[in-house]
């Protein structure tokens, strides 16, 4: 096997294989050909190929979600670091371990004119777990040292060399083990002179290779909290992004029968159960247009708010629970609890089913009429659901009832961002549906990236359901040799960023539409051809339900299709979906 000859690039590559990294997603690059050399030629390593930075960095993001541990991106010197900043954003924000590796010119050669170069030392700052800067080794490209950093060489050689490696092995074992043990990204920056290409067929070095030290973080006592809870006639369970399966059935099944809680959900929780509330705007929005807003806001206001996983979609939800705070707001999470509702008191620092574990058993149902209010509240507005898109017209609503209806359970749902995963909240998706979202961030960006490198992992068929200007702003996330055969994706095409129709603003103005919604005439035909990705349209409710019809039987290629709604109709049918589950139920149910 060969290696690459130069020592720290030998030590990054010794460090990831002795902590069990084996996914690389390299980007091309000449600066880091070392670190290329050294993991494409040990066969314990998977790397792939991908030439956008941005998009390898979500590609990666996707492999990393579903494995639940780190995977390394690798780029060359200059601005192809800079590309990745979007994926590491969101993984910071998503808790998803990301291991960045860039290549770097020597630090004499920083801002001197040397080509491709940039101040690539702590270039993501406040969005990362740990910035490792490793050091140079003097043992390569000596006289190039001394020629243009003779300080670097004062003293004895070999005792500098092992200093640097010391160094090395230290900044890459804080680097790597906070990945792990904070589910964090990390940066770890790479000098290299050049030459750059040779190879050696042994190893030079034999790194220290330190393994995590972190220890678990023990439950407090719950005998309080547990008495708070049983006092009180109005506990509300909110959940945000959740991995499937990930809590125990029982503590659900516990929550779902005490008739003083309500459990409210969305799509990427991944949590089901007929006494949850899945579609939380769905009971929001008909208070806010009711007569008894108020009154009925103070009746839905919790005593506890008791919150796990990560950050919530709903602007509704977030909105009532500022205005209307709960005495008590309790988060459970290992590592870190936003205070997204103004009102955190306790973050329990575990996880989930070790909380559940030790609070459950002190904890009993309480009689109480909360859930059974909201629940009626929900049941009126659910058959309303039903009525109203019953009677409407083709539109973005209508599209995404019929995509949900034939989407197969059993399959991996990759959400994009913002109209698709707002319409997906108002649908009841299956049980057997996995379902993701770059909710870290909640950017457009890498929605198209983040599927594919997801689906390498994932062993159930992967849909991806996408807006356009998500899709065609990461339409490059098609251009790699990684598109599984069974890949679906759904574009729903409405000519522009329609969920700016919803918001205020002139909606019929030039300026809005050029600025705001950025409308456009164009569709996925020719990138599909150009990628190798069978391509169909519909643009009516007819043609769409035939071209559903067989889109997710296995297939030689993976498939495409492009529904084509209508961009001034879309809003107001779904704003007339509000006003119309809002008609006459809270105040009848009042």
């Amino acid at each position: 096997m060969n290696y690459s000859s130069i020592p720290v690039a030998q030590t990054v590559v010794q460090h990831c294989k002795a902590k069990d990294i084996r996914d690389i997603v390299i980007s091309p690059g000449s600066r880091s050909a070392p670190l290329t050399i050294g993991f494409t030629e040990d066969p314990f390593f998977n790397c792939y190929s991908i030439v956008d930075e941005r998009c390898a960095a979500f590609f990666a993001l996707g492999m990393a979600q579903q494995r639940q541990r780190p995977v390394a991106v690798l780029c060359t010197s200059g601005s192809a670091l800079l590309n990745y900043y979007p994926a590491v954003a969101e993984a910071f924000y998503s808790t998803i371990p990301l291991v960045v590796l860039s290549a770097d010119r020597p630090l004499y050669k920083i801002d001197v004119g040397d080509g491709q170069t940039i101040r690539q030392d702590h270039v993501f700052d406040r969005h990362i777990g740990y910035s490792a800067n490793l050091k140079q080794d003097v043992s390569h490209a000596t006289e190039k040292i001394e020629k243009y950093a003779p300080h670097y060489l004062e003293g004895d050689m070999e005792a500098i060399q092992k200093g640097i490696q010391a160094y090395n092995d230290g900044e890459l074992n804080k680097a790597i083990n906070l990945a792990f043990d904070k589910r964090l990204p990390v940066h770890i920056n790479v000098p290299f002179e050049e030459p750059l290409y040779d190879k050696i067929t042994l190893p030079l070095v034999h790194p220290n290779i330190a393994g995590d030290k972190s220890v678990s973080i023990a439950l407090e006592e719950l005998d309080d909290f547990s008495k708070i809870w049983n006092a009180s006639t109005r506990k509300m369970v909110l959940v945000g992004v959740n991995y499937p399966d990930s809590v125990q059935r029982e503590f659900l099944e516990t929550l779902a029968q005490d008739p003083s809680v309500i459990v409210l959900t969305e799509t990427t929780s991944n949590m089901h159960h007929p006494n949850f509330f899945p579609s939380i705007d769905s009971i929001i929005a008909p208070i806010e247009k009711s007569s008894h807003t108020e009154e009925l806001f103070a009746a839905l206001r919790p005593d506890i708010l008791l919150t796990f996983g990560g950050l919530v979609v709903s602007k509704k939800i977030k909105a009532f629970l500022r205005k209307y705070k709960p005495r008590h707001h309790w988060h459970i999470d290992p590592l870190r609890a936003y205070d997204t509702f103004f009102a955190l008191n306790h973050h329990y620092k575990g996880s989930v089913n070790d909380f559940f574990g030790l609070f459950v058993p002190k904890i009993h149902a309480v009689e109480s009429d909360y859930y059974g209010f909201w629940n009626r509240i929900k049941e009126d507005c659910e058959a309303k659901r039903k009525e109203y898109l019953e009677k409407i017209p083709f539109s973005d609503f209508l599209a995404f009832k019929h995509i949900f209806e034939s989407t197969p359970g059993g399959v991996q749902l990759q959400l994009a961002n913002s109209s698709t995963i707002r319409y997906a909240q108002l649908f009841d998706l299956k049980p057997s549906q996995e379902v993701f979202c770059n909710r870290g961030t909640s950017g457009i960006d890498g929605s198209l990236s983040t599927a594919v490198g997801a689906a390498m992992y994932n062993g159930k068929q992967t849909v991806l359901i996408t807006g356009d200007l998500s899709f065609f702003y990461d339409s490059n996330g098609l251009w790699n040799n990684y598109l599984k055969s069974d890949f679906r994706i759904i574009l729903i095409n409405n000519d522009g960023g329609g969920i700016f129709r919803i918001l205020p603003g002139q909606k019929e103005s030039d300026t809005y539409a050029t600025y705001f919604e950025t409308t456009h005439k164009l569709d996925a035909e020719h990138l599909c051809a150009m990628h190798g990705v069978g391509y169909a349209c519909a643009n009516d409710e007819k043609s769409l339900k035939n071209q559903l019809d067989g889109f997710f039987e296995s297939s030689v290629e993976p498939k495409l299709l492009e529904i084509k709604t209508p961009r001034i109709l879309n809003n107001k049918i779904l704003m007339q979906y509000f006003d119309f589950i809002s008609s006459g139920i809270i105040n009848h149910i009042l």
